[in-house]
């Protein structure tokens, strides 16, 4: 009877153990939404060492298994190789004749009962198929077996160009803060980062040729308690600090690197003719009247002081300022390999222009109409001068503003109306508009958050409905909408915690949005994965979240 008894209570272990273990290997959950999932009833179990397999060539793959080997160990306290002995296989395959048709980002994940298989057309494809994999391990570190429920994923994004701007001027952020930013993007496929490197605020790039771009237009005289675009006029303009900080040419180089690694491209962006404030603190003969200034702060733009009195464009009639700025293009294409340039062109005060001798001497010789079309001439020269170099031209939507140049792209941020305008025309575009893909701006009612941008509410169930193919006015027009980018401005966001606030969870919501597209999307499924695993990962790892939707 006693054994009876024990039998029955060994079964009954055995069966809650195997239940446990199902609803483990259930729980985690992917983002963004694979294309096709299949799930079985069987398990993985993994409680020894895992190897990993990989018979290739290709350094890049290699030095991504090799950094998902430390993540993999981090994350189960498992002992991770590549040395054959393993009792979790994960094999990697990479090949062209795969037999599902994919995308060079795309990938198939097969869990099996004894082992897991990768297959990918090449390193984008692997480390993304990596990050998935990741996300169905627990959130927290166990030291003790992990299970992982059988099946089979096949995806692929819908969208090529999946991206982030962030703005280092107005707040500057450390090299090994970007390295955390960029693995943030990584995990939910994100694979551009757009470099706001400098503005009226500050200049955040090493130029050789011109050293006071970071003795000087790098660092501000700060008022102690302003706030950007305050008009209090009640703040001591005497009582500052220095603030600012640049990056070296080494540093930069290393986060490019780190950047490719993680299936990232850097697009850099140096603000022309516009938004140079700081630059002209540096070197004032480039402006129209070479009035001596110092780099803006929190009290010039929007503020209390006369913005007027304040250069803040390059003069479009001196020789001078173009020679400058092709040089140093030079030096930024030389750091980033990726085939864009950002050169700005939005929100360009043409009044110093109007009353600029050079500038009209150059209007009238041109024969140009009027100041948009001065503007034009700078945009279309700078083109001119970066398609001479192999690359090609990005800039905001006011590039459209008097003519825009042949090979341009444009990002379009006042809502979508100058990117249906450019696809219209047969020009590239990505998609940036500002409600609701800037994530400087509020989550959620002001009165309940930290102080932000309040132009528009840009709510995750906002940011997850977006899709930029709905408006353009005809399908034809789909193929010149190249991506989609979320940018924060940050005027209002002076450390990495409060920049990882504005970004999460908004950040896959926007992943999943343009990686799987409206046919799979579904928002609540959306938050109810959020709250298995990802939410009470970041909390495990100290990462800043919206929490509204987190369901302890």
């Amino acid at each position: 009877m006693n054994l009876m008894r024990m039998i029955f209570r060994h079964c009954i272990l055995a069966i809650m153990l195997l239940l446990v273990f199902r609803v483990q290997a259930q729980r985690y959950q992917i983002i963004p939404k694979p294309q096709v999932q299949q799930w079985t009833e069987d398990s993985l179990l993994v409680n020894k060492d895992i190897y990993i397999q990989y018979k290739g060539k290709n350094d890049t793959i290699q030095k991504t298994i090799t950094l998902y080997q430390e993540q993999l160990h981090k994350l189960t306290g498992l002992p991770v190789s590549t040395a054959k002995g393993g009792a979790g296989v994960i094999t990697i395959r990479v090949q062209d004749n795969i037999k599902t048709p994919l995308h060079s980002e795309g990938y198939i994940l097969d869990i099996s009962t004894k082992d897991i298989t990768i297959q990918a057309k090449g390193h984008a494809g692997v480390f993304y198929a990596l990050q998935s994999l990741r996300q169905l391990l627990p959130p927290v570190r166990t030291n003790e077996k992990i299970v992982l429920r059988a099946g089979h994923i096949e995806d692929q994004p819908k969208i090529n160009w999946r991206g982030m701007m962030l703005d280092v001027s107005r707040h500057f952020y450390t090299k090994e803060s970007l390295f955390h930013i960029l693995d943030l993007l990584a995990q939910y496929k994100m694979n551009v980062f757009h470099w706001h490197l400098c503005d009226n605020e500050g200049w955040r790039l090493e130029i050789k040729k011109y050293p006071k771009l970071t003795e000087v237009a790098a660092w501000r005289n700060e008022v102690v308690g302003s706030r950007m675009y305050s008009k209090d006029s009640t703040i001591n303009l005497r009582d500052t600090y220095r603030y600012g900080g640049y990056y070296t040419q080494a540093e930069v180089r290393e986060v490019v690197a780190y950047a490719a690694q993680r299936n990232i491209t850097i697009l850099p962006e140096i603000e022309m003719p516009g938004h140079s404030g700081a630059v002209l603190a540096a070197y004032p003969e480039l402006s129209c009247n070479g009035k001596a200034q110092a780099v803006p702060n929190r009290t010039v733009v929007g503020g209390i002081v006369d913005q007027a009195t304040v250069n803040m464009e390059f003069c479009a009639g001196k020789e001078q300022a173009f020679h400058f700025l092709e040089d140093v293009l030079e030096e930024v294409i030389s750091l980033f390999p990726g085939k864009y340039i950002h050169i700005g062109g939005d929100e360009v005060d043409k009044a110093h222009w109007k009353s600029c001798s050079a500038c009209q001497a150059r209007k009238r010789d041109l024969g140009l109409q009027d100041e948009d079309e001065l503007q034009s001439y700078f945009v279309k020269r700078m083109e001119k001068f970066l398609s001479s170099k192999g690359r090609k031209l990005i800039g905001w939507d006011e590039i459209l503003e008097g003519g825009l140049p042949e090979s341009s792209t444009v990002m379009s941020w006042r809502g979508e109306k100058g990117g249906i305008k450019a696809a219209q025309m047969g020009h590239d575009v990505i998609m940036s508009p500002s409600d609701p893909l800037y994530f400087n701006r509020y989550q959620d009612d002001p009165a309940a958050e930290p102080w932000a941008a309040r132009f528009s509410i840009n709510t995750l169930d906002k940011v997850y409905a977006y899709w930029p193919y709905r408006n353009l006015g005809g399908a034809e027009y789909d193929k010149f909408v190249k991506g989609v980018q979320f940018a924060i401005w940050t005027e209002f966001v002076p450390s990495v915690e409060h920049l990882e606030y504005m970004m999460l969870p908004r950040l896959p919501a926007l992943a999943e949005a343009i990686w799987t597209g409206p046919a799979q999307k579904d928002y609540q499924d959306f938050v109810k994965r959020l709250n298995q695993g990802h939410f009470q990962r970041w909390q495990q790892s100290g990462v800043r979240f919206h929490s509204k939707l987190f369901r302890q």
